[in-house]
């Protein structure tokens, strides 16, 4: 079997790119990465970005393609939120929360410049009713640790990657240290 090979990462776009954009989008990685081109010719590259501009500029190959696509997302989103529930079960909030920052901590490692992912499919992966995890979504936003972009996706802030490599997440509150005294004062 072959290895999945995300044609919308490779070229850049997202996947409501219309032919337009992929195939703009295509002639300048075309042009960059072509054997012809002495300074930046890398062959291998440009066969990929050709198949992944003929799978995705072909409407039938497309819908067949993102079909797969969507499945594998799917697997892989699964499998890192699966990786990083703890014991506690699904139940707990906290590693619900954790849930949620995991999966857009590595997709905004796996894009940088396109790191969100889709409330619905955020839903999918962990497997919770909307409004249960519009409370969450609802709560890691308004610490600052995810935001909505234009897209309308989300995606992790500096300040959740924070959290998310705090210990906070990463061990029980019974393991935590206190707060200290002066953030006690300054609550009454």
């Amino acid at each position: 079997m072959n290895k999945f090979i995300d044609y919308y990462d490779l070229l850049l776009v997202s996947q409501d790119a219309d032919n337009e954009i992929v195939e703009r989008v295509f002639r300048v990685m075309a042009k960059r990465y072509h054997p012809d081109n002495a300074d930046t010719n890398d062959r291998e590259k440009f066969d990929l970005i050709l198949e992944a501009y003929e799978t995705l500029s072909d409407p039938v190959k497309r819908a067949a393609y993102d079909a797969g696509y969507e499945h594998q997302k799917a697997e892989q989103w699964r499998s890192l939120y699966q990786e990083s529930a703890a014991s506690k079960g699904i139940e707990d909030d906290s590693q619900i929360r954790f849930g949620i920052l995991s999966i857009l901590y590595q997709e905004r490692k796996r894009s940088p410049s396109e790191p969100g992912v889709g409330q619905w499919q955020l839903e999918k992966i962990i497997g919770l009713p909307e409004k249960t995890l519009e409370f969450h979504i609802w709560y890691l936003r308004g610490k600052d640790w995810i935001e909505r972009l234009e897209s309308g996706m989300l995606a992790i802030t500096p300040d959740g990657v924070d959290a998310f490599e705090n210990s906070e997440f990463h061990m029980g509150r019974d393991r935590m240290l206190p707060a200290p005294e002066s953030r006690e004062g300054n609550n009454t």
